[in-house]
């Protein structure tokens, strides 16, 4: 039976001499593998159809280990992406986001969506990188079921904090007292806080307005990428990792390249 959805490509991989495997985020039916069977062959309608960051309607065969590509359309291929360093190079983040963090088969409507708005206004992005990853990943985190809690101490529910810290074991504030008793806590001062709550709640295309200090958001930055990757149970993202290499092994170059304002 043929299934129709729409899907974002996340990676492809090379399958046989013609073929490729393509990893795939639909609208309604998750993370899927997909087999694109001759895309390598030179007139093949599906080689552009199964790019990374190609956005398509699909028809898929269901077969016992693939979802079996018989016709795409392009409906994005976000090609200005691929025109500027900073946009591909954070990409590539947003991708790999998805690709370690959802399960197949798992329902991810939100997450489609936050990733086709994210990849639709970084292939307009010029500056301000830094403030859209950060925005990008606390919607992701939030998406994914571990929304970052801020109201109140996690641990003894106090609320007047005069200093606090973030847990990234349990994803949110704790207070100084409770964070002598628990570890994993990462420094965290008012204005990260504020930064963080305003964020999370401001839709991706209205961030512009928000004023954050290049140092505030050096820090949640790093901060999220700690509790993404804790929560995900991966050790750390090959996207980043290649943007640190690039620039000299990261420290201030890395969050230079990051914040490129």
């Amino acid at each position: 039976m043929n299934i129709k959805d729409e899907g974002i490509v996340l990676k492809e991989m090379r399958f046989r001499e013609t073929s490729k495997i393509v990893t795939i985020l639909t609208k309604n039916h998750g993370k899927i593998q997909g087999m694109a069977r001759g895309a390598y062959k030179p007139k093949s309608q599906l080689t552009v159809h199964t790019q990374p960051f190609s956005y398509n309607n699909y028809i898929f065969f269901k077969g016992r280990n693939f979802y079996y590509i018989n016709q795409a359309d392009i409906i994005d291929s976000f090609y200005a992406i691929r025109e500027n360093v900073n946009r591909v190079v954070y990409g590539y983040y947003l991708l790999e986001l998805a690709d370690k963090s959802i399960f197949e088969g798992d329902e991810s409507y939100k997450l489609f969506l936050l990733l086709r708005k994210g990849l639709k206004i970084l292939s307009k992005l010029d500056k301000h990188f830094l403030k859209f990853i950060l925005a990008y990943e606390l919607k992701f985190i939030s998406f994914l079921g571990y929304k970052p809690l801020l109201d109140n101490c996690i641990i003894c529910g106090e609320k007047d904090l005069k200093g606090f810290k973030f847990n990234i074991e349990y994803g949110g504030i704790v207070c100084n007292r409770c964070s002598l008793v628990e570890s994993n806590c990462e420094y965290m001062d008012i204005s990260m806080y504020k930064a963080m709550k305003e964020l999370i709640y401001t839709p991706l295309d209205r961030i512009n307005g928000i004023n954050i200090s290049k140092k505030t958001m050096f820090k949640l930055h790093d901060i999220m990428v700690k509790y993404i990757l804790h929560k995900i149970d991966r050790k750390s993202f090959n996207s980043l990792d290649v943007l640190k290499t690039l620039n000299g092994g990261g420290g201030e170059l890395y969050g230079h390249h990051l914040g490129d304002d």
